[in-house]
């Protein structure tokens, strides 16, 4: 084909977004393989200022390395247009290229200056992929990326239990069978939790700090000794106060008392 034909070929038509469950696509991402790896959501072109919008406030910046590399200016250009569009700007970086950690801590700089979020994918199949749960998550409610915990009685105390660092389900079903309640594995002996199968040294001492080390460390009780010596030096006759001499260190406030150390 002729160049003087490439150049009278007329340019693609933009189509304006008729659809909301739809990645609209910029016209200029024509011929990006990632669009081949976008799936299970549909696609359309749309005059947006992003390259793809993945919802109606999010938008979608997409960069290859390798191209950067050879046009340093372009992305910049495109952040400039941007502009305050969009609540969510992501910069999806595709990492082609073998030395990959120097653009991308550049990228991360600028992109920290412009509230953009930065999202590195390392194929096209993983870009489209990133593109595709975006749209399909658009109306979706945080909780469902949340923690399911069961409000039985025996999830409850299989979540509390293994919080405890050493302590697995299996230790958990253990403890029930053994002595029944929470209370009581609280109030257990370090001999009575040694006995049971699993149960070791560094385990059974995890446990018991649960339960009986204070919430206070030792900082905090270090303020109250400091407060409560300030407390006795105020008290006393001026002429028996030490004045502050040169390596004297003067007492700092007393914290304000959490509310847990009231309950305490």
């Amino acid at each position: 084909m002729s160049s003087s034909s490439s150049l009278s070929r007329p340019a693609p038509p933009v189509v304006i977004p008729g659809s909301g469950n739809h990645i609209i696509l910029n016209p200029l991402q024509r011929g990006n393989p990632v669009l081949e790896c976008i799936r299970n959501v549909g696609k359309e072109y749309g005059d947006i200022v992003a390259d793809y919008q993945v919802g109606r406030t999010t938008g979608v910046l997409f960069l290859s390395l390798k191209y950067h590399r050879l046009h340093p200016e372009y992305i910049h250009t495109r952040i400039e247009k941007l502009g305050h569009h969009y609540t969510l700007r992501i910069l999806l970086i595709l990492s082609d290229i073998s030395e990959h950690k120097d653009p991308i801590r550049e990228l991360t700089k600028a992109c920290l200056t412009n509230n953009i979020t930065v999202i590195v994918a390392f194929s096209f199949e993983e870009a489209g992929h990133y593109l595709t749960i975006f749209k399909q998550f658009e109306y979706k409610p945080p909780n469902m990326i949340k923690e399911r915990v069961d409000k039985d009685y025996v999830s409850m105390l299989r979540t509390t239990l293994t919080s405890i660092s050493k302590v697995n389900k299996t230790d958990v079903e253990t403890l029930r069978n053994s002595f029944g309640s929470i209370a009581n594995i609280a109030k257990a002996q370090p001999e009575q939790l040694a006995n049971l199968p699993g149960f070791g040294q560094v385990k059974v001492k995890n446990i018991k700090n649960a339960f009986e080390k204070p919430f206070r460390n030792h900082a905090t009780n270090t303020v109250s000794f400091m407060a409560s010596s300030q407390s006795e030096v105020g008290n006393k006759p001026h002429d028996e106060q030490t004045e502050p001499g040169p390596s004297h260190k003067s007492v700092r406030d007393p914290s304000p008392v959490w509310d847990i150390e009231l309950d305490l």
